[in-house]
């Protein structure tokens, strides 16, 4: 499976044009100066957005992960209104990165490698619409994108089932509760949750995804 799925990505990559995406002006920080960079935004729900944020902000590039809710009708849902699954929400993360670092292509190869894109609405023994595999576009460049690498992914058979992710436009996120945000990195010795289902996920992600680490974190 993960052999013929690297065999679909690298053939996708030669199709997929450089489109540039729709970029954002933002002030960053140091002791000394100040400088601008041009980042882009990119809405990803893969499950339990624990596992999601600890590997997404892995990659060099990614400036900032945030946990939350996106794709529903309810302002400002909890965590429990999100978990009755009557909100509508997915949880998700939203990610801000560089894109002359790291291209949406790249975010997109990890988005569809690190969960299961043809399990509906569940990954593992989490079930329910809130945790549903969903695209959030941002422009109609990431729009295309994503359904070009659906479509082509599905055609080869990279899959054994058809891939059910969910391409919609991006709506109101909202921020999960501040004890969801790094939540790996809080509680990786507290939670047997991190070890069991996140940690392998990390460790198989960073040997996959090696050159595209930042400095590499033990898990």
């Amino acid at each position: 499976m993960l052999t013929k799925f690297f065999i679909s990505l690298v053939s996708l990559s030669t199709f997929v044009a450089c489109n540039s995406e729709k970029n954002y002006q933002v002030m960053s920080s140091t002791a000394n100066s100040s400088v601008m960079d041009k980042v882009d935004t990119a809405t990803f729900g893969t499950g339990c957005f624990w596992c999601t944020e600890a590997i997404f902000e892995q990659l060099n590039g990614v400036l900032k992960v945030t946990s939350g809710y996106m794709g529903g009708t309810k302002e400002n849902p909890s965590y429990e209104e999100v978990c009755t699954g009557e909100t509508g929400h997915a949880e998700c993360i939203q990610v801000i990165y560089e894109a002359s670092k790291i291209s949406y292509d790249d975010l997109l190869k990890v988005f569809f490698q690190v969960h299961d894109p043809t399990s509906l609405n569940r990954q593992g023994a989490d079930v329910g619409t809130q945790y549903r595999s969903a695209i959030f576009y941002h422009t109609p460049e990431q729009r295309e994108k994503a359904e070009f690498y659906k479509k082509e992914l599905d055609k080869s058979g990279a899959y054994d089932k058809s891939i059910v992710t969910e391409i919609t436009p991006a709506s109101a996120f909202y921020s999960a509760e501040d004890y969801h945000q790094e939540y790996y990195r809080n509680n990786k010795n507290t939670n047997p949750y991190c070890s069991i289902v996140i940690r392998p996920k990390l460790e198989k992600f960073q040997k996959v995804f090696a050159s595209k680490l930042k400095n590499p974190l033990s898990p």
